[in-house]
This record gives C-alpha cells, structure tokens and sequence, in this order.
C-alpha cells in the first residue's frame, strides 16, 4: 500500500486548523481527539510530519470528519432539513430531536456542519454507553478534562466550558441507541444548559415508537424528555431518485446507462446514500478499467 503523499499529508493540516478553529485552545482540541496528543496535533500544524506516521494521520483525519477519497458533497432536500435544524437549535438554543431513514444522511450532514462553524460538538451514542462514557464522551469532544473519576466534576467542567461558549451546540447521533439511564441523565443535563445551549439529537423512526411506549407505561423519564423536545419530532424528507441523480453528476458519473444503474440499485436499496456511495465507487472503477483496456488496444 503506498504512503500518504504529501499533498494529502498537507490536505489534513489544513483540515485539522479548520477543526481546532472550533475550539478555545489547541489543546483543547487535541484533548477532543482519541489517542492523539497535543504535542502531535502541534507538529502537525506546524508541518513537521518526520515523527508522524501514516496511520496518525489517518486516525486524525477519520475524527476531524476528513476523508482521502474524492467524493463530493451533494447537498440535497434532506440535507438542507437537517441543516436548516443545527441552523436553528443553535441560534435559539432550543432541543431538537430529527428523525429520517438510516442512510439518508443524516450523519453526513452532522459532520459537515460541525466541520463549518464554530462551537459545535458531535457525539455519536452507541447501546452499550453508560452514563459514565456519555459524560466522558461529552466532556472529551468539547476539551474538557476527562482525567478525572468523579463523573459529577468531569460533568461540572463540561457544562461549564459549554455554557462559556457562544451559541454552542451539541449534537447526538443515534440518541435513540442510548439506555434508559443515560436518557434520564440527558434531562439533568438539558435543565443546566437550558437557554446556554442547543441540543440537536439525530435517529431513525424507532424513537417514536420508544417515546410512545414510555409515555404509555409511564416510565421513569420519559414525559420529561418528551416535553424537552417540544412533544413532537423534526421529520426529515426520504432520499428521492432526483438525489440520487444529482449526486451521480456532482461526482463525475455522467452517463446516463451507468447513472440508470446506479438508480436502479438505489430503490432496491431504499435510497440508502451510503449503498449509493459504494455503487458510484464500484461503476467507476468499472468505467477506469474499460478506458484502460481501451487504451492497450490501440
């Protein structure tokens, strides 16, 4: 496998400034960072890559939302919704819970949002989150000290340096993997940042049959964060075929048999932009494996 080059070595130096940029100091954004220290985010804006490996850079450029490949962002209905939501929980500092198909991009426009202002954290939730790893994890993506055990100061400092913040935001993907228990601590925390911050949380459907089903048995919470998010969901738009289109031509796949194809799978798929993704890779290589036969012919 060859080596990052230095060009793409360069490509994430500047994307890491514009990541850093988000944050006080940049040893508060190195301590955002998993497993990369600040003396490695320092050389590398420095451009002293001699001590930094390719699987540093690597790493780094996965969680400041930077990716090597050549793909170009479309930016669609579904994408300018969920925008328009970090948009508006940001500026009025209101608690937004967005709603809309696995794989419509919801992820996609999370990252691309923080990458572009100022004051904006992501957290991506995971089933096995413990209210100790929510705090930790929160505390880590805003360069709050996480080296301590007591999960109330690590709390504390965070919601702290938060409500310090201009207009901050906090965005949770796949809120509706987390346990009962990390929810019912999310409405503490809502009730310290309440008017100091904004609170986008980004699923799928199932949340509302969970909210239902918590309302209905009265479980422990559950009208809290019912009433946190304004008793109702932000529903995004599905993915339609003109999507599908647009993002074929905004990364050069123009033909339109290999465009149809790419249609095709997509409604086998649901739409689902992360199948679209991979179907473009795959008919572009195709495309260069031709031109290259094509080539040795002559």
């Amino acid at each position: 496998m060859k080596g990052l080059t230095t060009e793409q070595k360069e490509q994430v130096r500047s994307a890491l400034l514009a990541y850093c940029d988000n944050f006080p100091t940049r040893n508060r954004a190195a301590e955002s960072l998993q497993n990369v220290s600040s003396a490695t985010v320092s050389q590398l804006i420095n451009g002293k890559y001699e001590l930094i490996s390719d699987d540093m850079f690597t790493r780094i450029a996965v969680q400041i939302g930077f990716s090597f490949d050549s793909w170009t962002l479309h930016e669609g209905k579904t994408f300018r919704e969920i925008t328009y939501a970090f948009a508006d929980a940001q500026a009025y500092r209101n608690v937004t819970w967005v709603v809309g198909d696995a794989g419509c991009g919801k992820t996609t426009a999370a990252i691309e949002y923080r990458r572009t202002h100022r004051n904006v954290f992501y957290i991506l939730c995971s089933e096995d989150m413990r209210r100790s790893d929510f705090v930790r994890e929160m505390a880590k993506q805003v360069g709050a000290p996480t080296d301590t055990t007591n999960l109330r100061d690590m709390l504390e400092n965070a919601i702290s340096m938060i409500a310090f913040l201009s207009n901050p935001l906090l965005i949770f993907d796949e809120g509706d993997k987390l346990t009962d228990s990390v929810f019912n601590y999310f409405i503490s925390i809502y009730n310290r940042l309440e008017g100091h911050a904004g609170i986008v949380f980004l699923s799928t459907d199932y949340i509302k049959r969970r909210i239902e089903n918590g309302l209905r048995y009265n479980k422990k919470g559950y009208k809290e964060i019912n009433s946190r998010i304004g008793r109702r969901f932000y529903e995004v738009s599905a993915t339609e075929q003109n999507d599908i289109y647009a993002i074929c031509q905004a990364n050069s796949l123009t033909d339109r048999a290999d465009i149809e194809e790419v249609l095709k799978d997509a409604k086998r798929s649901e739409n689902d932009l992360r199948r679209v993704k991979r179907c473009i890779h795959a008919r572009k290589r195709m495309i260069e494996a031709r031109n290259r036969k094509g080539g040795s012919d002559e």
